[in-house]
């Protein structure tokens, strides 16, 4: 049975396969410099980090904030206290662009990460030329070897990547290559249901020297409160801060939650 993760991992690898640029010679030039999400993942405090995300609509729910202005946004979620904004990029399934990531940079100072759908060397050097600090690989829409090469070419490039896991399957072959930024999603990749249970019992399989992030499903305080207690360092945030009033205040309450230490 397919998921609907395969249909759009589908139509990226489509798209890639038009894509005639040579990654090898891109490589020697393409770098990124700037802000370190993994730094400021690390960074010694005793709440957890809020990566805020720019998003316009999902392909379960259809439009969030269609008009959205992306440079605005991510500067209400700074003042609010995020530590990195998240922006979509993909355009079919999620209206996102690459102008909405390169308004957030030209608005704010702190980390970005790419949210698309990596499926090419030429998509992780893209993250880099693009201005995002961090880019998304998704294990369960790569093979070993390339989760492990689109790795060391980010690394190499001067990213962080944030591996997305949805399983312990998954959780230790983030580990085994390398990964030091592991976001556990809680969404069924079958049924696009939320697990509020899910991450915690992931994260329990993960070293304590690993960055960990919480996707999906963080709604509410209580729901942040969750993650902490199941010792996430991190949360991803994404519908709850685009539909909120009062973005900053949202991104101000969530960022409040003290933090477990796990391991």
């Amino acid at each position: 049975m397919g998921t609907y993760l395969d249909d759009i991992v589908s139509w990226h690898r489509s798209r890639a396969q038009g894509d005639h640029r040579s990654f090898l010679e891109r490589a020697e030039t393409v770098r990124y410099e700037g802000p370190s999400m993994l730094q400021a993942l690390n960074a010694t405090t005793s709440f957890v980090k809020v990566i805020a995300e720019v998003k316009r609509r999902s392909p379960s729910k259809g439009w969030i904030r269609e008009n959205l202005d992306a440079g605005e946004l991510a500067t209400q979620y700074h003042e609010g206290g995020a530590s990195a904004i998240s922006v979509l990029t993909d355009v079919a399934h999620f209206g996102g662009s690459v102008a909405d990531l390169q308004a957030v940079r030209r608005a704010v100072g702190i980390p970005i990460l790419r949210k698309d759908f990596t499926v090419s060397e030429n998509d992780v050097l893209d993250t880099a030329e693009m201005g995002a600090s961090t880019v998304l690989l998704i294990a369960a829409a790569l093979s070993e070897e390339e989760l492990s090469s689109f790795l060391r070419l980010a690394l190499r490039s001067g990213l962080d990547a944030l591996v997305e896991v949805h399983n312990l399957e998954e959780a230790k072959r983030a580990i085994d290559v390398g990964a030091r930024i592991i976001g556990v999603n809680q969404r069924d990749l079958h049924t696009f249901e939320v697990n509020p249970h899910h991450a915690a019992s992931v994260i329990s399989s993960l070293p304590s020297d690993i960055i960990t992030v919480a996707e999906s499903g963080m709604s509410s305080i209580e729901d942040v409160t969750g993650a902490a207690l199941a010792g996430f360092d991190a949360v991803l945030v994404g519908e709850t801060f685009v539909r909120s009033d009062d973005p900053r205040e949202t991104v101000r309450s969530f960022s409040s939650i003290v933090k477990v230490a796990h391991g």
